[in-house]
């Protein structure tokens, strides 16, 4: 039989093993985020957002830290799809939906989401069903949420007009080449002031979906790294302060 001394130091060893293995694991994950500001965003060549914050803070907590510099800015169309290809892939910030559930591992949630419809209020446009969608233009980001819902809502697809990025659909939205936007509403927000455009003019006509925004992993991606990030974020949201807790509307404008 071990006495205590070396049972001690064998669950040492063990527990340095252990870290060491998912080290090198999390070593091997992309990090892939796109421009969807006030979450994730870049700024004078430096990623910032409250998804990042909360990523950088969580790996950190564990001892894994994250640097900025690792985090890849893509397009989202094409950031999704190397999620879903993998290997070895973390893709955020990301809706959560019964549609993606299967096709990735989760860490998070980050925070509160809500996907939605916006039109020029000179519009007058009411929505009060999915039918009455069918007679607009739709615009979408590709392979975004946002399109995805639409297209689950049974519109064709020659309504719903795809871009690859959110500046060119508020072009489209101010110039009335489209009738309205389907996207997460603080980001479609935060593009219109960008664009130099008025918040007061446009409208949320219609609610797609609430949900929550996570950190998706491709399901290569080993169960124990996952479950290590998502210690990391449990321990950061359990504090008080900027990203702990809730992401009230406050901190929302902080980004804003």
């Amino acid at each position: 039989m071990f006495n205590n001394s070396v049972k001690a130091m064998l669950l040492t060893v063990l527990m340095l093993v252990g870290n060491s293995v998912k080290s090198e694991e999390l070593g091997k994950l992309t990090f892939i985020t796109e421009s969807y500001p006030p979450y994730n965003f870049e700024t004078e060549g430096i990623l910032k957002g409250i998804s990042v914050d909360l990523l950088v803070a969580a790996t950190q907590k564990v001892n894994k830290p994250v640097p900025r510099n690792k985090i890849k800015l893509y397009p989202w169309a094409r950031g999704y799809r190397n999620a879903v290809d993998g290997p070895n892939i973390v893709l955020f910030a990301t809706t959560r939906t019964e549609e993606r559930e299967k096709l990735f591992k989760w860490a998070g949630p980050i925070t509160a989401t809500r996907i939605v419809l916006l039109a020029p209020k000179t519009s007058n446009i009411t929505i009060n069903s999915p039918d009455d969608l069918k007679k607009y233009k739709i615009a979408a980001i590709r392979d975004d949420v946002g399109e995805q819902l639409v297209v689950a809502l049974g519109i064709d697809k020659s309504k719903i007009k795809s871009s690859a990025n959110a500046d060119s659909v508020v072009k489209k939205l101010a110039s009335n080449k489209v009738d309205m936007w389907a996207y997460e509403e603080n980001v479609a927000r935060w593009f219109i002031k960008k664009n130099s455009l008025n918040n007061d003019d446009y409208a949320t006509v219609y609610v797609l979906k609430e949900g929550e925004l996570y950190y998706a992993f491709s399901k290569d991606v080993p169960d124990t790294v996952v479950a290590t990030i998502q210690e990391g974020i449990d321990k950061v949201k359990a504090e008080p302060g900027k990203i702990g807790k809730t992401l009230h509307d406050d901190i929302l404008s902080g980004y804003m």
